[in-house]
Order: C-alpha cells, then sequence, then structure tokens
C-alpha cells in the first residue's frame, strides 16, 4: 500500500506526511517547512488555507474527528496529528490509517502510487515532487499512470510549469527537453530520464538582447533564430525563466517582443481614435499614424456599445450619481441601478435570481471559488476559458479534463468520480468557445450531469446576445431553460457595458454574495455603466431584427470564407477562426491582412495551444454587405500571399 507504515509510526514519519500535505496545498518546497515555521507569519497561510490543510490532513491520516483549529507552527501541527492517532490514554503514535485516494476513497494493494514508486528513483521524484507543487494534489493522489488531462486535471500550461521545475531539480540544462507525447507522470519521468543519461549541450547563458543571470536550460530562451532567420520562439518560452532576479525574465522577454514588434508581428493594444462600429480609427504606434480599419476584432456583437439610447443612458446616470463608487457592494457601492440590473438580467435569462461581479473574469474567479472546494471535483472543457482555469486553481478542488467536447470523455470522468463517491462535482463548459467559435454539446452534458449526481454551470460570455430566438444564450437555443443549475456571462461583448454575472436559484445567488471573494472584497461596477445595460437589454427586447442581421452576416461571411478553402473548424457563433496551425504563418497573415486595411485578432500561444495558431474573426450585426465582401477578398489575398492558400494574391 502506497503510504502504509509500521504499527507505531515515529514522529518524524508524521512530520513527513504532514509536510507532504502543507506543500501540496501551498506550493511551498518542503524544505521550507520547518517544525517551527508558523503558519501566519512565516508561510503566509491564513486562516482560509489553514483550514483546508486541517481537512486534507485529517483525510490523509483517515481521523475520524476534526482536528483542533489551534495549532500555529508546523511542529504543533505534527504533534496534534500524532496525539489524535495515539487517542486516549496511549502516549505512543498510533497505527497510520491508509491515505485516502484523489477523491478520498482509500487505495488498494494493486494501487501505484507516487509515493512508494518514486522513492528509489530520482528522476521520477523529480517529477512527483513539482507536480505536487504545481498541481496542490498531495503524494498519495498522484498515480504515475494517471492521464495527466483526463484524470489528474494537469493541462498543457501546467505541465509546462512541472516540467521546468523536475529539470530544475535535476540540475538539467540546455534547451527544455521536449516531451511531448507523454501524457502520465510515468511517461514524463521516462522522457527525461533520457536527458539525464545523456544531458544536451548547453547554451550560454544569455538570453535575448545579451540579458544576463538568466539560464536558458530553464527558461528555454536558449532556442537562436534559425537557419532561415527566424526566431523559433513562443511566449511558452518565457513563463519559467528562474533567476535570482525576479525580472531578469521581462529583460529576456523585451528583446523577443521588441523583435517582433520590429516585424510588425505582434500589434497588440493599439489605441482606438474612434468608435468601434464596422470600421474604426486606429493609431499605429509602429507607423507613428492613425489608419481607418475594417473592424473585425471587436465583439460589439449587436452594435450596443454605439446605440444612442445606451449613451444618453450613461451619460445621465454619471451625472445623477457620480462616476463611480467608493466602497463594495457591502459597504456603499450599492446603487438603485444595480439592484435593477440584477432584476433585468434575471428576466432576460428567464432564472430567479442574479448576482453582478465587477467582470466576467472574477465572476468564475468568484463563483467557482465560492462553490467548489478541495475535497469536491470540477469537471471542464479542456478548450475553456482562462478565468475558469483560474476558478479552478483557487478553489483547491480536483479538476479533471475532458476532451474537448467528448460526451465520452466527460462520462468516463463522471462515472469514475460518482464511483469515488467524496464530494460533490460541478462540470464547468463555455457555451459557445472563444477562440474556436463552436458551442458546448449542452443536451448530453445536462444528461451526463442529471445521471451522475453532478451540478452545471456555463460560461456564457460569447452566447449571451448572440444564440437563442431572443438572444438569451446556450441554455435557450438548446431549449434547455431551467434545466442549466448556473449561467454564467460577461457585459463587455454583447451588453456593451462592463461585468460580470451568474444567475441561477435564489438561495445559490445569495450564497455567492456572502462567499465569493470578488464581489465582497471588490467595488462593483459604476451606475453609469449599470444604467447603459439597463438600456442594451431594453434595445435587444425592442429591437430583435439586430440579431437577425447578425446570423445573417455571420452566413454570409462564412460561406465565403468555406468557399475559399479556409478551416473554419465547428464555427457555430459570431467567432469565425481561421485555422492556420504554424504560428509564423499565422502572424504574417494577420500583419498582411492588416496592410491591406483590416484589423482582426491574431491568435498564437497562450491564447491557443503551440500549432494551433489562428487568425479570430468576429462578425457584427453592423458590418454591411460590402464589408462583408471586401472582408472576404482581404483574408483570401492575405492567404495567397503567405501561403496559406495556394495561388497567388
Amino acid at each position: 500500500m502506497t503510504d502504509t507504515v509500521n504499527a507505531h509510526p515515529d514522529t518524524a514519519r508524521i512530520r513527513e506526511r504532514v509536510v507532504h500535505v502543507i506543500a501540496a496545498r501551498t506550493l511551498y518546497d518542503e524544505s521550507h517547512l520547518r517544525p517551527e515555521s508558523h503558519f501566519e507569519a512565516d508561510l503566509g497561510i491564513d486562516s482560509v488555507i489553514l483550514e483546508s490543510v486541517l481537512v486534507s490532513v485529517r483525510e490523509h491520516f483517515g481521523l475520524p474527528a476534526a482536528l483542533p483549529t489551534g495549532p500555529t507552527t508546523v511542529g504543533e501541527l505534527v504533534d496534534a496529528v500524532a496525539a489524535a492517532l495515539a487517542g486516549p490514554g496511549d502516549d505512543r503514535p498510533a497505527p497510520v490509517a491508509p491515505a485516502a485516494a484523489a477523491a478520498g476513497s482509500a487505495p488498494t494493494a494493486g494501487d501505484t502510487a507516487a509515493g512508494d514508486a518514486g522513492a528509489d528513483d530520482p528522476v521520477t521524484e523529480a517529477v512527483v515532487a513539482a507536480a505536487m507543487r504545481q498541481t496542490q494534489y498531495q503524494r498519495h493522489q498522484l498515480d504515475l499512470d494517471a492521464d495527466l488531462e483526463g484524470e489528474l486535471g494537469v493541462d498543457s500550461v501546467v505541465l509546462t510549469s512541472v516540467v521546468a521545475e523536475a529539470t530544475e531539480r535535476l540540475g538539467l540544462t540546455g534547451a527544455a527537453p521536449d516531451v511531448a507525447g507523454a501524457t502520465t507522470l510515468r511517461a514524463l519521468a521516462d522522457a527525461l530520464r533520457g536527458f539525464v543519461a545523456a544531458p544536451p549541450a548547453t547554451a550560454p547563458a544569455t538570453g535575448p538582447e545579451g540579458s544576463e543571470g538568466s539560464d536558458p536550460g530553464r527558461s528555454g530562451t536558449s532556442r537562436a533564430p534559425g537557419a532561415d532567420g527566424w526566431d523559433h520562439r513562443s511566449m511558452k518560452d518565457f513563463t519559467e525563466q528562474r533567476d535570482a532576479d525576479l525580472f531578469a525574465k521581462t529583460r529576456s522577454f523585451a528583446g523577443y517582443l521588441r523583435s517582433r514588434e520590429k516585424d510588425r508581428l505582434y500589434w497588440y493594444g493599439m489605441p482606438l481614435h474612434s468608435q468601434c462600429g464596422n470600421r474604426a480609427v486606429i493609431f499605429d504606434e509602429l507607423e507613428g499614424r492613425k489608419r481607418e480599419f475594417l473592424m473585425f476584432a471587436s465583439n460589439n456583437y449587436l452594435g450596443l456599445a454605439n446605440h444612442p439610447s445606451v449613451i444618453e443612458a450613461v451619460v445621465d446616470a454619471t451625472r445623477t450619481f457620480g462616476a463611480t463608487h467608493t466602497g463594495s457592494r457591502f459597504i456603499g457601492g450599492t446603487n438603485m441601478l444595480h439592484k435593477e440590473l440584477e432584476r433585468r438580467l434575471a428576466a432576460f435569462k428567464q432564472r430567479p435570481a442574479c448576482i453582478v461581479y465587477p467582470g466576467g473574469y472574477s465572476a468564475n474567479l468568484g463563483a467557482i471559488s465560492a462553490l467548489v472546494k478541495s475535497y469536491d471535483t470540477l469537471v471542464v472543457d479542456r478548450l475553456n476559458h482562462m478565468s475558469i482555469v483560474d476558478g479552478a486553481r483557487l478553489s483547491g478542488a480536483v479538476r479533471k479534463i475532458y476532451r474537448h467536447n467528448d460526451m465520452a470523455d466527460l462520462e468516463r470522468i463522471l462515472s469514475r468520480s460518482a464511483a469515488e463517491g467524496t464530494g460533490g462535482r460541478l462540470i464547468v463548459a463555455d457555451g459557445v468557445f472563444s477562440m474556436h467559435g463552436d458551442v458546448c454539446d449542452l443536451p448530453e452534458i445536462v444528461r451526463l450531469a442529471k445521471e451522475y449526481d453532478a451540478r452545471v454551470m456555463i460560461d456564457d460570455a460569447h452566447a449571451t446576445g448572440v444564440l437563442g430566438v431572443r438572444g438569451s444564450g446556450t441554455a435557450e437555443h438548446f431549449g434547455l431553460k431551467g434545466e442549466v443549475d448556473l449561467e454564467l456571462g460577461t457585459m463587455s461583448k454583447a451588453l456593451a457595458g462592463m461585468g460580470g454575472f451568474v444567475v441561477g436559484e435564489e438561495e445559490v445567488v445569495e450564497y455567492l454574495r456572502y462567499y465569493s471573494n470578488s464581489y465582497v472584497f471588490a467595488a462593483n461596477i459604476p451606475a453609469g455603466v449599470a444604467a447603459g445595460l439597463i438600456a442594451s437589454i431594453d434595445v435587444i427586447e425592442s429591437e430583435p431584427e439586430r440579431l437577425k442581421r447578425l446570423w445573417t452576416n455571420i452566413g454570409t461571411l462564412r460561406d465565403r470564407l468555406l468557399d475559399a478553402g479556409f478551416d473554419l473548424e465547428h464555427s457555430e457563433s459570431a467567432i469565425l477562426p481561421i485555422v492556420i496551425g504554424d504560428e509564423r504563418r499565422a502572424m504574417e497573415m494577420g500583419r498582411a491582412v492588416r496592410a491591406r486595411g483590416l484589423f482582426c485578432q491574431t491568435v498564437v500561444y497562450p491564447g491557443v495551444p503551440l500549432g494551433d495558431a489562428r487568425l479570430r474573426v468576429s462578425v457584427t450585426c453592423e458590418h454591411t454587405p460590402r464589408d462583408l465582401e471586401l472582408a472576404a477578398e482581404i483574408f483570401v489575398d492575405a492567404a495567397r500571399e503567405t501561403g496559406v492558400l495556394p495561388g497567388t494574391p
């Protein structure tokens, strides 16, 4: 068995296990967790995190009762565990119960856990230790043969951090090891073992622009331009650069960024000098002049950001209530317009209650972390928005990732989780996937959630105002109103404002008001913004032709692009992805498109995984037939110029 010890283990063995748990919950290196380390003063572990640690320790040792909340140091917690194991009237430590598995069930004798398997293998031990720090799993939860995504919830971003830390622990230098294809911790250890046996040649310890003090083997910044003169690095190469100077990575990235901007490949953050409609005036900072573009990078799907009624409502409310508030919703930050906005959003979504957050990102962070805890399971689509990923990390829950829109994989994960039988389960998926434009398989998600006793939250950021006969989102689109537990959305897209919201049953919404930190401890949207959002809902309900025109435009441009031979994946929304794959070619096509006077998003890592680069085209109801015709011509000409499509422009 993975963690069974002698009948009377000594305190040192108990301490080792306690330290494992604390390290998994806090991401501290175990060497920092000394017996005298004070939870707050030395480790920054507040009462909320400590409570999670205590619960995990209790589960790990199989203790029948809760641990006391008094321990203030690592040593005191170890003593408390030893006393609890000894029981009344016995001053010796009692046998340590087998540790619970990832979801609380005891492992069997046939389990292969990382705790034993890595004990005599430094490579496996390094991988396991890195995985513990980067995922918050305890050692006994890391089965070496568990699928990294589907069973452990380790996505490509987290895996990058695990590999970087493991190579650091193993003292590897040179270019970051290629671990493509490693789907388990055992496979990852096997991939790294080859580098330990035959380390690759090291490169000079300087990054771009000759930055000193950085280790290219750890940062991945050692890849110099190839024979073709192209710098083959991506933003991924700067995420794990380690240096005693915290800002070393910024100098390395600055050189890379300047080279990309010099070649006019990175064109992010250029300022608007006009309203953002079907056309927009943008100041090209690289050329030092204003330029008018056909605008296909806006989420203003229904054109409400420029609607006179919306603008007038914002202005009038700002004059009446002032520029902003000076407190959270609980402390002087609630305006009558916030109450009205929540009422209107609940009615628009046809749900009993609504809570408004400062932003869509904070809505995901707040709702997920409030409802899901370390003993629960969060089941997420592989292509979900980063705010859902960060909400999962903040919650500390066990995260399971199912393959994109693969309902068989979702059922496999739910079945296994239900069999383990501990904690609740929340399935979270985007309604419309923001970089792909396709729609989640909501009917199957709802069916499986009912079968396996899980709850469902759908992020309707790009579906609100777009999907459904009334534009109320994914649930309406599939005729499943009232079947989705929580519908989340942002108001910075079709609703033409700022903020985020969650709608659902009243008792759930009220719970979120008191337990979502991103709501309780944050100032709310200004009254003027709330008034504009109410006006936007008025326009959506009174001018349904805007939604019809949007879908006419979507169909027109989609057909033109498909006829030209572009890969649009399975888009069913206002987002049309022109999939290219190669990052260099995608950036070059984006540059060619801009040179012809059209602006759309060039999406590379981390917006999409490496090898999946694309242009992201957003259609609105404000585009004219001539705009759509001209856009199709520009995309075709730019694609032929850059080799994305055959032929010459």
